[in-house]
């Protein structure tokens, strides 16, 4: 028989084998990146699991799931390579059980919140996202929808006492003056009376113990019975009244999460105020203190832009 070569693999052969290893490896790497992303609370209501379904919208290629907290093991018998994130307090207290686990985002904790629970210590396997708005933010808010307000006025009790050396070192350059009163007896009207004969203004701390139901209608009658203009503490009491506050709703706190959640979990920040947020006004409030309405999108960016500056 004569002697045949043998044959050589065809270019479309060569072609197919090689898409072949492509695809086969970008799925391997694919599926090996994907990372479990585990989101957890007491709360599993329509509104949690809005925002779970969300965050699976936005993170396709992720495995995002909600599991009661009832229902989770000791935090170190979770995977560490598991992304944790707490949706309530008493997630947090089942987290600060155990030093060991996943690096973990507690999600929208307030400023009082943490010291709370937490004291003056910080554990370095948490990262705590503010609910509540910046003082800096707040204050120059207070300095676009105000610019002749000069004196600014703060009710404060021992659980807020220690935010007012950073509000006073926010106001300086502002050229804005902090007046303060103690308010640890809300039934008692006289600190709030004296605050508001000296000030311009009053800013309010996002402390539920001094802004709340109960304290709103005073808090608001008596301001504006003087003509002056209550901001924040949050977007709540803008519709209870105060003129005006910034804020961070559902599709800001996703995109912060999406946004974290792309990075290695040693780098996210140990304390972090949401970056991206929006003005809410109240036009009543407005007309009735004889203000200009408030452009909310414009007074945003003219915020957003001055954080961007160095």
């Amino acid at each position: 028989m004569p002697h045949r070569p043998p044959r050589k693999p065809s270019i479309l052969g060569h072609l197919l084998a090689m898409a072949c290893l492509v695809f086969g490896g970008w799925l391997h790497s694919h599926s090996a990146s994907a990372a479990d992303i585990l989101l957890t609370g007491v709360d599993d209501s329509p509104g949690v699991q809005s925002f779970v379904q969300a965050l699976v919208q936005l993170r396709p290629a992720d495995n995002v799931h909600f599991q009661p907290l009832a229902s989770l093991p000791p935090p170190g018998k979770l995977a560490a390579d598991t992304r944790l994130i707490l949706l309530d307090l008493p997630s947090l207290d089942w987290r600060l059980q155990d030093p060991r686990g996943p690096a973990t985002l507690v999600l929208r904790i307030s400023r009082l919140q943490a010291r709370q629970h937490l004291g003056h210590a910080l554990p370095p396997h948490l990262s705590l996202l503010w609910s509540d708005p910046p003082l800096d933010r707040q204050l120059r808010l207070t300095r676009v929808l105000l610019p002749e307000a000069k004196r600014v006025g703060v009710l404060y009790d021992s659980h807020s006492e220690f935010l007012l050396r950073e509000l006073r070192q926010a106001a300086y350059p502002l050229g804005l003056e902090v007046v303060t009163e103690r308010w640890e007896n809300t039934q008692d009207s006289r600190p709030l009376q004296a605050l508001l004969d000296n000030s311009d203004v009053v800013l309010g701390l996002d402390d539920p113990d001094l802004y709340n139901p109960k304290t709103a209608k005073n808090l608001l009658l008596s301001s504006y019975a003087r003509q002056l203009a209550l901001i924040g503490p949050n977007a709540g009491f803008v519709k209870a009244g105060s003129l005006a506050s910034t804020y961070s709703d559902q599709s800001d706190w996703l995109a912060i999460l999406d946004e974290l959640l792309d990075l290695p979990p040693a780098t996210w920040p140990r304390t972090q105020y949401p970056h991206r947020f929006k003005v809410s006004s109240n036009r009543q409030v407005s007309r009735s203190l004889g203000l200009e309405q408030v452009n909310e999108v414009a007074v945003a960016t003219l915020l957003a832009e001055g954080e961007r500056q160095p």
